[in-house]
């Protein structure tokens, strides 16, 4: 989601509303994600409510009364709040709304994890990957037949009572089609758990397991490249033969010998 002029200022200004309404209670957190979520999809289904909460010339008294009037004492008060506080903002484009009604949700998702954020962010980033990877899991996931209600009993019957609540919970979100694919849904997620860490994340791609003190020296490496804190999230690939490969953002670090091969083949090729 890309916010831009009126929306990126509206959008910072509730984050920051967001932090300090839920810091206190990751329960507060969760419950807070679910409104926000709910209020969203209801926003991207209902055209004329959309345009009329993002009129600049209505009156932001006529916007709350109404959001007031189809979600108060159905959602969490929490969660309004934020979305009552959302109406009165400028947006740049009407639909920036809903997004950023959603991308509210997902970062109180992603506080309900309170203190296992590092494990919140593992568990999104294993979810891709056993998405990516078993044709039959993404095929259930993805195919239009299914219901949303079938998908989230798989997502249930996958991760209940083995992951984190709000790996759950956003696994769950992705299933929305906001983002082009499920796969692509949880790999931003993992951006805003980042970005509420206050960290980078970097895919790192290894022939072989990385020992712990590697791991170490390479976070560090990297914090200390790029400024802050970065999240190392760790695929091994037999296919790259040895070496490392560090995608963080749109730099990639590519140290393998698999490339140095492909290098020297084109080489003699030409």
């Amino acid at each position: 989601m890309d916010f831009r002029g009126a929306s990126a200022e509206a959008v910072a200004a509730l984050t920051e509303e967001l932090k300090t309404a839920v810091s206190a209670s990751p329960e507060a957190a969760a419950k807070a994600a679910d409104t926000l979520f709910e209020v969203s999809q209801t926003f991207r289904a209902e055209a004329a409510l959309r345009r009329f909460v993002t009129d600049a010339s209505v009156p932001a008294e006529a916007k709350t009364g109404l959001v007031g009037e189809l979600f108060g004492g159905k959602v969490d008060a929490t969660g309004l709040g934020v979305v009552e506080s959302a109406v009165k903002h400028r947006w740049t484009h009407a639909g920036d709304l809903s997004d950023a009604v959603e991308r509210l949700s997902e970062i109180a998702a992603v506080r309900s994890a309170g203190g296992e954020a590092k494990r919140l962010a593992d568990e999104l980033f294993a979810v891709q990957q056993a998405v990516q990877e078993t044709p039959e899991l993404r095929d259930a996931l993805s195919d239009p037949a299914r219901t949303t209600e079938d998908k989230v009993t798989l997502v249930d019957d996958l991760l209940g009572g083995k992951a984190l609540p709000a790996t759950v919970t956003l696994t769950k979100q992705a299933l929305a089609g906001t983002y082009r694919t499920a796969t692509v849904a949880l790999g931003e997620y993992q951006k805003v758990a980042a970005a509420v860490a206050g960290e980078g994340t970097a895919v790192v791609r290894v022939a072989a397991p990385l020992s712990e003190a590697d791991t170490t020296r390479l976070a560090a490496a990297l914090a200390k490249k790029y400024g802050r804190e970065v999240h190392l999230n760790i695929v091994v690939d037999p296919a790259i033969v040895g070496g490392i490969k560090v995608s963080i953002g749109d730099d990639v670090i590519d140290g393998t010998i698999s490339s140095r091969l492909d290098g020297a083949q084109r080489a003699l090729a030409g």
